[in-house]
């Protein structure tokens, strides 16, 4: 059997519970033809790089599949029919990755950023590395030239 990474990505207006049931029914088609799958990530609503279908988001969802080609060739078909999908993609891979993909990866990142206390809480607040905030810097040096400003023979 070879390993697959596929993804769907279904309309957005629909629930993500229904992407679930999508996901489950892809699932058990693959376990029917004797394949297994390994993981399953459900992305959210995220936006597209154009409109599909008049749809400018869409709920994006990967599974790692363990299967013969005959499966996948099924699972294509089907949707293929499927009004919910705007799009899929099937990639072969050597070997599947038990740990989380980067999109999940950058996801739980942004989130543990944004829950840390020394983020600098908007306007002010530093936020820029070990840059201190202007106040405790001393005054530029602009050697010959005057600084910027508004000049006094221009109103």
């Amino acid at each position: 059997m070879a390993f697959y990474e596929h993804v769907v990505v279904t309309r957005p207006d629909i629930s993500p519970q229904q992407v679930d049931a999508l996901v489950e029914d892809i699932t058990k088609i693959v376990t029917e033809g004797q394949g297994k799958v390994g993981k399953t990530e459900y992305w959210g609503l995220r936006n597209l790089s154009y409109p599909i279908k008049k749809s400018r988001k869409a709920h994006y969802s990967l599974i790692n599949i363990d299967a013969p080609g005959a499966v996948i060739h099924e699972i294509e078909r089907r949707l293929r029919i499927n009004e919910d999908v705007l799009r899929f993609l099937t990639v072969k891979v050597e070997a599947l990755s038990d740990e989380p993909s980067a999109v999940v990866a950058r996801k739980d990142r942004d989130d543990r950023k944004r829950d840390r206390d020394d983020f600098g809480g908007g306007f002010g607040g530093g936020g820029f590395g070990d840059r201190p905030p202007r106040g405790d810097r001393p005054p530029r040096d602009f050697g010959d030239r005057p600084p910027r400003g508004p000049r006094p023979d221009r109103g």
